[in-house]
């Protein structure tokens, strides 16, 4: 609903001056509204350079947000491996780290050290493959180990750079790595954006309470701000590993470990070596509250899968690498490419 050109949020209290209005999350009609602090925080009236977004962002297919409730729970490690599967699908792909404060994207790419160059057409971004391009502040750091401590004002400046000056030409997908929570980059990505049309989000969690009640304030987010959920990625559903992966030990009455791995493998290849091809599964967080499929059906959200917890995977992430071109993925990579091919058909 809009009140003259101040766009009205449909639950707001009433007399809502608007989230567009100057006096948007101060006025006195304000007090105790759920989209106070939004509203508040949110740029106020006309941007000039939004035009400028529009045209460079004009060229850009689908534009897709992956978010977190909270942080540690793999959203960029699953922001770096859809980017890789949908470049493999022969898409033309853009991958933008708006995590200023902490940029993962460059080592999960394999980019560490890369510059950006400008040309006269803007910033270039760096490149994995031909058809997978690359954007983060992580580029701009001389020293990696550097703390990135900006204000608001500041992120929210470099974050409009980053839309109105990379030089991304054409692409079938742009995918938007936020940092975790409800934050002013968040506010910021949507505003500037939101003209341009963001197909929706994609929120990462783990399968506990303690990671799914964040989730639940990501959804009202993306609710209040009009953004459309693609849907629920839960990951670390659980550890699965094959039995030769292993690492085995054991106790000694002193309390000293020796690593009995060879003994064990030994073992088994002698007198089960049918184990061998045994995957384990292990629950690492409590899902006993039914994890993020539930929370999905009571929030009336899409679930688009879960990804087990593969050391694999991880192995590929810290060396930059696809976890779908590695044959050692073999537990990972179908739960993420069933995921992604959900999300590719939800966009056509």
């Amino acid at each position: 609903m809009d009140s003259g050109n101040h766009q009205i949020p449909e639950n707001a209290n009433e007399h809502c001056p608007g989230s567009q209005s100057e006096e948007a999350g101060k006025a006195d009609a304000c007090a105790g509204c759920p989209n106070q602090q939004i509203c508040a925080t949110a740029p106020k009236g006309p941007d000039p350079d939004l035009v400028t977004i529009a045209e460079r962002m004009a060229t850009i297919k689908h534009k897709i947000l992956v978010l977190s409730g909270k942080g540690g729970v793999g959203k960029s490690t699953f922001a770096a491996q859809l980017s890789f599967a949908l470049a493999e699908m022969d898409s033309q792909v853009g991958l933008l780290d708006i995590d200023i404060c902490g940029p993962s994207i460059p080592k999960m790419l394999g980019l560490e050290g890369q510059d950006i160059h400008q040309s006269n057409l803007g910033w270039s971004p760096v490149y994995v493959e031909s058809n997978l391009g690359v954007m983060s502040i992580g580029f701009m750091l001389p020293n990696p180990d550097e703390a990135v401590i900006w204000r608001g004002p500041r992120k929210n400046g470099l974050i409009k750079q980053f839309l109105k000056d990379v030089d991304w030409g054409e692409l079938d997908y742009l995918v938007v790595d936020a940092p975790p929570g409800t934050s002013d980059e968040h506010i910021s990505i949507v505003q500037f954006l939101q003209a341009t049309g963001i197909v929706g989000a994609i929120i990462v969690t783990t399968p506990q309470q303690v990671s799914l009640i964040d989730v639940r304030k990501e959804i009202s987010f993306c609710k209040k701000v009009g953004i459309q959920v693609l849907g629920i990625v839960e990951n670390m559903s659980e550890l699965r590993q094959s039995i030769s992966d292993f690492r085995f030990v054991k106790s000694t009455e002193s309390g000293h470990e020796n690593d009995v791995t060879e003994w064990a493998l030994s073992y088994i290849r002698s007198n089960a070596p049918e184990l061998l091809s045994v995957i384990s599964c292990c629950e690492v967080f409590d899902s006993s509250r039914g994890g993020a499929a539930k929370m999905c059906a009571e929030m009336r959200v899409p679930f688009l899968g879960k990804v087990p917890m593969d050391p694999h995977l991880c192995r590929a992430v810290e060396e930059g690498r696809s976890c779908f071109t590695d044959q050692k993925c073999t537990v990972s990579a179908p739960a993420l490419r069933t995921i992604i091919e959900k999300l590719v058909s939800s966009c056509q």
